[in-house]
């Protein structure tokens, strides 16, 4: 089974490179972030014409998450329950491989890896006021998923996380150093996701050195290799035996007007 995260800055512009992505790579599950379009305008029938069935949570202009997948989606809840703030940033779901097709009678808890995708608040800088809602939301979301995982013990989080682990994932860590996506209080909240029993699926693996999944648009940052590491998959500790593999799939970052962000891809046993 194959999972997939991806901010595609923009559904109804990139539409067409995410179905041709997932031509090349038919992945079972495909978390977008950033769709910017509201749920009446999200293109189901194009997803299913590709083979695919979609739940989504948009919101015109800002935010959006969809879930892209082969099989059904099963208790899918949108938002973080007791932290909805309007804003449409989680939906989450329950995936049964093709392979593993149960009963519909069956608990799709044990059977299924449930699926949050999210997409984490930028924060825009150190001391604001969208900082402290990054900080309000991100303890929010751990509130919760800690009940998740007793309910759903394979559990997989992914998503534009908006954070890096530490300086590894920085193209430039001086010149970063106490800005958004590295600071001491965002990495904390990270690694309080960690300590609820989840594992950065892409560091079971040796990886090359600058693996980024982020380049801005401005000043070559993707040719210069100038970018980040903030799209994350984090399984829990009941997936971690069944975890193959996990790349960043930088392809997609040379097409035509591209997103500013790659696939990141994970793959279970």
């Amino acid at each position: 089974m194959k999972l997939a995260t991806w901010n595609i800055n923009s559904l109804t512009v990139r539409l067409p490179q995410v179905l041709d992505w997932l031509a090349a790579n038919p992945v079972d599950v495909l978390a977008l972030q950033e769709l910017k379009l509201s749920d009446d305008k999200f293109p189901h029938a194009a997803f299913a014409a590709a083979g695919y069935q979609s739940v989504c949570f948009g919101q015109k202009t800002y935010n959006g998450v969809a879930l892209i997948s082969k099989t059904p989606a099963h208790n899918v809840v949108r938002n973080i329950p007791g932290f909805s703030d309007g804003l449409a940033r989680v939906i989450s779901a329950t995936f049964v491989a093709e392979t593993d097709a149960v009963p519909a009678t069956t608990d799709k808890s044990s059977t299924g890896i449930r699926v949050v995708g999210a997409y984490f608040p930028n924060g825009q800088e150190p001391g604001s006021d969208k900082f402290e809602y990054k900080l309000a939301w991100l303890k929010g979301l751990r509130d919760w998923l800690r009940t998740e995982l007793v309910a759903y013990p394979r559990l997989v989080l992914m998503g534009d996380f908006n954070i890096t682990f530490d300086d590894a994932d920085v193209w430039d860590p001086e010149g970063m150093c106490d800005q958004i996506h590295c600071t001491d209080e965002e990495r904390y909240e990270l690694n309080a996701l960690i300590a609820l029993g989840l594992i950065d699926a892409h560091r079971l693996f040796p990886q090359a050195p600058k693996s980024y999944s982020w380049w801005d648009y401005r000043d070559f940052g993707f040719r210069r290799n100038h970018g980040m590491r903030i799209d994350h998959i984090l399984v829990s500790t009941a997936l971690k035996p069944q975890v193959a593999a996990c790349w960043i799939d930088k392809t997609p970052r040379k097409n035509e007007r591209p997103s500013d962000h790659a696939p990141v891809v994970v793959e279970l046993n």
